[in-house]
């Protein structure tokens, strides 16, 4: 049966992440919302139920029988089974919300809901991006079990130091780690295929680190961290999450953030992720066009894909930074850089679309990864119209 994975009336809430990707598309935990569905109803025949100018790129439903699926939240067994057990024309519903329903995408409407039942178990949403890292250590122990049930993980080298239980370590094929320290008692530590954990490393769980990514020498590692895949890590980072191909690969720090794809940190960039007054933080949203206080005293950094920061760049606490943007002036930046912003500054030129294109495919070719005519197309309509 298709899964079709509705960004329902999250996606706006979600910006910058989402101006270049449906809710289903973002990284909590070790794998994506999408991944972690697929893997829990073992079924990969996926559609996406979200904005036009992204359907291009993300396949639309096609028209026959299906699931269709809210996809950010945690479900429990309970859930599971109750959205495995719906019937054509059944729904669940959760905080008066519709999360998942079985219908027939031809001539989609809701109307063919004839029953909805009540999910009454208490279940982690995300509902906008400081959830992603504040609920991340819930994502990775999550994902920890669905993917590493019956199977055994390398050894880990003995050249390593490590404190805890070694059944909250996964190493997956290929993945090296050398005279470092890994902590599993704060919580549990998987490193993805063909991953590296270079000389001198420490890490303090819990953590993913994906596929094909590293974590640069001497890095410190505090969770909960997720770092996605073909990524480079380096310097001090906590309580993160990077959803795939950017690089922090130098010192500095970075801290209760989340960052797209694409991105780069030049050498010695740092985040500010606490008031020095220690007031709760601000973040600008999207939807309402205004700063509003996210109740967090921990908050850094939400950066859209294909934005890049200059060395010694300095972040101020609860900044967003908006797509294919390019920070490089002296001083602070202002909590909002908008996107393509050329320089990071209010009121900067802007980084022109073609040049942005030629950034964008020298740094994709360097992953072997192309940018597409779809890519380009996302990229023009954010241009035009935000």
């Amino acid at each position: 049966m298709q899964l079709v994975f509705s960004d329902a009336q999250y996606w706006e809430d979600f910006l910058p992440l989402t101006f270049t990707r449906p809710v289903a598309a973002m990284r909590c935990g070790i794998l994506t919302f999408s991944e972690r569905w697929q893997k829990i109803l073992q079924n990969t025949e996926v559609s996406y139920f979200t904005e036009n100018y992204l359907q291009d790129k993300f396949k639309n439903p096609e028209e026959k029988e299906s699931l269709f699926l809210v996809t950010n939240f945690l479900p429990t067994e309970t859930v599971i089974q109750q959205i495995k057990d719906l019937k054509q024309g059944e729904a669940l519903v959760y905080e008066d919300e519709l999360i998942a329903a079985r219908i027939n995408m031809k001539d989609f409407s809701l109307n063919q809901i004839e029953k909805m039942t009540d999910i009454k178990e208490e279940l982690t949403f995300f509902k906008k991006p400081t959830d992603l890292f504040t609920y991340n250590h819930l994502a990775i122990n999550f994902d920890f079990e669905l993917l590493t049930e019956g199977r055994v993980s390398q050894e880990l080298s003995a050249t390593n130091g490590f404190l805890g239980d070694k059944k909250d370590l996964f190493i997956e094929e290929g993945a090296q780690i050398e005279f470092s320290t890994i902590n599993t008692k704060t919580g549990r530590i998987y490193i993805g295929k063909n991953a590296e954990v270079m000389e001198g490393c420490n890490l303090r769980g819990p953590i993913s680190l994906g596929e094909d990514s590293k974590f640069n020498l001497g890095s410190k590692i505090y969770g909960a961290t997720t770092v996605g895949p073909h990524c480079k890590v380096g310097g001090e980072v906590n309580n993160i999450i990077i959803f795939g191909y950017s690089s922090k690969g130098h010192e500095g720090f970075v801290g209760n953030s989340v960052i797209g794809e694409w991105c780069n940190f030049g050498a010695d960039t740092n985040s500010s992720n606490l008031k020095n007054n220690y007031s709760p933080v601000k973040l600008w949203n999207y939807r309402t066009k205004a700063f509003e206080d996210t109740g967090l005293q921990f908050a850094g950094l939400i950066m859209g894909d294909h934005s890049k920061t200059a060395i010694n760049t300095q972040l101020n606490t609860g900044t967003v930074i908006g797509v294919a943007s390019n920070i490089f002036k002296p001083g602070f930046p202002p909590n909002l850089v908008e996107n393509f912003s050329w320089g990071g500054c209010k009121d900067d030129e802007r980084f022109k679309l073609d040049k942005a294109y030629e950034v964008a495919e020298r740094a994709m070719a360097r992953r072997k990864v192309p940018l597409t005519d779809d890519d380009k197309a996302i990229l023009k309509y954010i241009f035009n119209t935000y």
